[in-house]
């Protein structure tokens, strides 16, 4: 025991001084995480994407009565716990008055709440938005099923990335119903279950995947000097500040970015028990998950979400120790009591490089979260003096 013990010390006073992939092998997940080389640009962002979140939580709650978008203080205070609204309903309304609006009901004697004027065009533009963006859901949805070993995917697993995805809340009807040449919906072994199918003539499109992608437009530079034969089977890496790289570390790298594997939209034939086919399919799962990254609006989603997709996407592997095992490819942030990973070479001080029509109208909410109450004056707010007269 004490043997045990010793050691368990030692390693942890080596986790500072190590790389990733230098203590994977000798330490616990939860362990590295807690130990492992934090990103203070991703770390922020988190501590106000958390917030965000629930702003859209309070937001969906709202609008999911058009006829009447409006809601009870009270009723939100019941849902404060839910929310993780530590402070109450009323605090919170009130830390976001950009987005929301406090009234006295006086027919009801009481208080409500309700969307800005700002934030209803904001949501408005993003319905559109992702209205003009259904050619380029329809290609997401066919590539995340092209990615399936089975070329299907349980209907559960995709509500549960339908807003990463960009798809509409009705995709159901206006995405998979209005495509019966490209997707079918089938009963599954569970009940109260749907599996959505590639339509055969649709099982091999030949796509072409976004690390493809880089490595055509890294070869192409006239500047740029590349071997292509290093980056034949490469990712493009970049690694947290300060974050010290050996020497062992980088000569794994290296290696591994040399290492062939299988691409996400590759068949994946009989899995080899062998040192080197484990490999291959350890890169294969990074493959599939960066592609699955960039297929989202945010190049970013929760842990727990994309877990729910492992198994129909092949991957044997524990899918949090694979963002571990390569953080010059994907960042882990603990923020919020969640696991969101991100796609590195999408970011750049907080920002995607290249965004898209629905994040990019996000991100004007996301920056009225960031806001706050700045920007507000007492005059602002003309029902302010009746509320604080109703004791609001």
């Amino acid at each position: 025991m004490a043997t045990q013990i010793l050691l368990r010390v030692k390693l942890a006073l080596k986790l500072p001084k190590c790389s990733s992939m230098a203590i994977r092998s000798k330490t616990t997940s939860s362990q590295y995480v807690a130990s492992r080389a934090r990103d203070p640009t991703f770390e922020k962002f988190m501590a106000d994407y958390k917030n965000f979140l629930k702003v859209v939580s309070v937001q969906d709650l709202i609008l999911a009565n058009p006829k009447n978008p409006t809601l009870p203080l009270d009723f939100l205070d019941r849902l404060s716990q839910k929310f993780h609204l530590n402070r109450g309903a009323l605090h919170f309304i009130r830390k976001y008055p950009h987005i929301f609006t406090l009234f006295y009901d006086t027919s009801e004697s009481k208080p409500f709440f309700k969307l800005t004027e700002a934030a209803i065009e904001i949501s408005r533009q993003e319905a559109a938005a992702i209205d003009g963006s259904k050619p380029v859901v329809i290609d997401r949805l066919v590539r995340l099923l092209s990615m399936s070993i089975s070329k299907s995917l349980p209907l559960r697993a995709i509500f549960k990335v339908w807003r990463e995805l960009g798809l509409p809340d009705d995709f159901e009807d206006s995405i998979i119903s209005h495509n019966p040449t490209l997707f079918s919906l089938c009963d599954a072994h569970e009940p109260k279950t749907h599996i959505l199918e590639l339509v055969t003539g649709n099982l091999n499109p030949g796509f072409s995947a976004a690390v493809e992608n880089w490595r055509i437009s890294e070869s192409c530079k006239e500047d740029a000097g590349v071997d292509t034969s290093e980056i034949r089977f490469a990712f493009k890496h970049g690694f947290p500040p300060g974050m010290r790289l050996s020497k062992d570390l980088k000569a794994k790298v290296k290696d591994w970015q040399r290492l062939p594997y299988l691409g996400p939209y590759e068949e994946m034939g009989v899995k080899r028990k062998s040192k080197a086919g484990m490999k291959g399919l350890e890169k294969r799962a990074v493959a599939v998950v960066h592609e699955f990254l960039s297929l989202t609006v945010g190049k970013m989603v929760e842990v727990e979400k994309i877990s729910h997709f492992r198994n129909w996407f092949g991957i044997d592997l524990n899918i949090r120790d694979l963002f571990l095992d390569h953080p010059g490819i994907f960042y882990l942030s603990t923020k919020g009591k969640r696991h969101t990973i991100f796609l590195r070479e999408a970011y750049e001080q907080g920002r995607l490089i290249d965004p898209n029509p629905v994040y990019d109208v996000r991100r004007k909410l996301f920056d009225l979260v960031i806001l706050g109450r700045r920007g507000l004056h007492m005059g602002d707010c003309p029902q302010r003096g009746n509320l604080m007269r109703k004791g609001i």
